[in-house]
């Protein structure tokens, strides 16, 4: 599992996640002596941190630690390491996002499983059955791995947190939540229920907007809507040029913000594209377009007509007013 920072939470998350895959915590642990997880020295004279040593007292394992450049002491652990730098990450794969990096690291880990070893007539797979049914037991609750803090929203409803911003809805400006930040994402939460979520930022007074925490106030405000911060620095400069040539104006592009949040961005400028040139867009055109046509009629049920219904002679209506035959 890739993280964006060789940080404590990060290497607690990982721990975590390893012992929620394989299904159970192994009875020890052999790290080196990085410090996210040693505090000081080294070996059996190594100190753990307390966030370190909690973990381990919460999963129940003893902690080992390797000798300073003891390679050998982890061998497997090198030899893995290879594999997939080898295997998976060359040629450097292109992604979109880390998540999706971490979708083609577990995938190919997987299939890892398959590989036999020398010298043993097993696979890696089969080995595992094996190992796993001699894993402690998960326990009850998940070790919380985050890092958290308590703060206050302030006037742009956003929350700092390790020298950058986020945004949360703005019914809760002045309010104080909890951040909970882990190596990859960060949640904000308000009085136990989470309100808001972000990839985390690493950089230095960054701010991470959300359109969808501002689209109520814009919808009281619409006059703001092309100058508001959020709107610029979060949505596409096609879109916002494309409002601006709505017959609504800053209201009808609201509007389409609106649908931006219910949609997403793409699904709208596919749309701009699909509209006839020389045809003035309005929201209820974007709408229209927006119905999924593919989708089939649902059938009504037959009515079966079980009342006898007798044949009329209607000629004689015919002939009593002149109706040519």
């Amino acid at each position: 599992m890739a993280f964006y920072r060789q940080n404590e939470e990060s290497f607690l998350e990982g721990n975590v996640k390893a012992f929620e895959h394989f299904g159970g915590v192994p009875h020890k642990l052999i790290f080196d002596n990085a410090k996210v997880a040693v505090k000081e020295g080294f070996g059996a004279h190594a100190k753990p941190q307390a966030r370190y040593q909690a973990l381990s007292a919460h999963y129940a394992f003893k902690m080992e630690f390797c000798n300073l450049s003891k390679g050998n002491e982890k061998g497997l652990v090198e030899n893995l390491v290879g594999w997939i730098r080898r295997n998976i990450l060359v040629p450097v794969p292109r992604v979109k996002d880390i998540d999706e990096l971490n979708q083609i690291l577990m995938t190919n880990c997987l299939k890892y499983r398959s590989h036999q070893i020398r010298g043993h007539e097993q696979t890696v797979g089969q080995m595992y059955e094996i190992d796993k049914s001699l894993l402690y037991s998960l326990p009850k609750y998940v070790f919380d791995s985050s890092k958290s803090i308590s703060v206050s929203v302030d006037e742009c409803s956003t929350v700092r947190f390790d020298r950058n911003n986020y945004s949360v809805p703005v019914k809760y400006v002045g309010k104080n939540v909890s951040i909970k930040a882990y190596g990859n994402i960060l949640t904000i939460f308000y009085r136990g229920q989470e309100i808001a979520k972000h990839n985390r930022s690493y950089g230095s007074n960054k701010t991470t907007y959300k359109i969808e925490h501002y689209i109520d106030l814009l919808e009281q405000k619409p006059r703001a809507v092309f100058n508001a911060k959020p709107v610029k620095d979060h949505v596409k400069q096609e879109l916002l040029e494309w409002g601006q040539i709505l017959p609504g104006g800053a209201r009808d592009m609201v509007k389409v913000l609106r649908l931006c949040v219910d949609y997403g961005s793409d699904k709208l400028l596919d749309i701009k594209k699909q509209i006839p040139a020389g045809v003035t867009p309005t929201v209820d055109l974007i709408r229209s377009y927006l119905i999924d046509h593919s989708t089939p009629v649902k059938s009504t049920q037959k009515i079966i007509d079980t009342v006898n219904v007798e044949e009329v002679d209607l000629s004689i209506y015919d002939k009593q007013y002149g109706v040519a035959q």
